[in-house]
């Protein structure tokens, strides 16, 4: 996966808004005003996403591509390593259950916009 491919699926999914609040080289992704993923934009060599904590730890025992987040709650958050052996598609679900953890907290009226927002016109 490249950072476009890695824009492209984030911006897919219902609600995403993409921002650069760190600075002009870290590039964020939300869902309702919650960060859900976050990667330099100069090098794209790794993504923030945050996880299941026990998930979390098991993803970093099990891959050496997996790291306590850089810079965020360790305990919710890994950083994924780009170009060290991760596959294609676990890349995909973990953006997914981020992405999921973050939708899943926000309030309920904001969850039920997004799900709207989701279903296919007729």
């Amino acid at each position: 996966m490249n950072i476009e491919d890695f824009r492209d699926y984030c911006l897919l999914k219902a609600g995403v808004t993409e921002e650069t609040p760190f600075g002009p080289t870290t590039l964020v992704f939300k869902v309702g005003g919650k960060v859900f993923a976050l990667t330099d934009i100069d090098t794209f060599g790794s993504i923030n996403l945050k996880c299941d904590p026990e998930r979390a730890q098991d993803l970093r025992e099990q891959h050496d591509y997996v790291l306590p987040g850089y810079h965020m709650n360790k305990k919710h958050w890994n950083t994924v390593l780009i170009g060290t052996g991760v596959p294609g598609g676990q890349l995909r679900e973990l953006i997914d259950h981020s992405y999921d953890l973050v939708r899943a907290s926000l309030p309920k009226k904001l969850r039920e916009e997004l799900a709207l927002a989701e279903q296919p016109e007729e």
